[in-house]
């Protein structure tokens, strides 16, 4: 699988241009996903053709802020990437690698996980 940034909930055209020309040197592949995938697996999404498509409800799913997946994507490429994106500024609230136990989650399964340890962060912090 190449290297590919997932870009979720990302309404603002300008920031998702940005963040392409921060990837583009790096060879990163950057993958748009719109409302209407949000009940595919992350995997899937990624990619990867060991997951499965999922038939998915009619129910619109929400998401309040916007969050990156890097798959296959890890230490000094990921450093690289997040520094880029800060220097471009890019500020992203939720940022997740793509792993065996979260390939099958949906995007709204993987975003309620990152807004619960993003609170326990932030009740530690206090």
């Amino acid at each position: 699988m190449k290297a590919t940034v997932l870009l979720i909930n990302f309404k603002d055209k300008q920031k998702q241009q940005t963040i392409q020309r921060a990837l583009l040197p790096l060879g990163v592949k950057m993958k748009v996903i719109t409302q209407e995938e949000f009940g595919q697996p992350i995997g899937y999404l990624a990619g990867m053709k060991k997951i499965a498509s999922v038939e998915m409800s009619e129910e619109k799913m929400e998401l309040e802020k916007e969050m990156l997946v890097f798959a296959a994507i890890d230490g000094d490429l990921l450093q690289y990437i997040l520094q880029t994106l800060r220097k471009a500024g890019v500020p992203v609230d939720y940022k997740a690698v793509l792993t065996e136990h979260n390939l099958t989650w949906n995007c709204v399964q993987l975003y309620r996980e990152l807004e619960l340890e993003h609170l326990a962060y932030q009740q530690s912090r206090s």
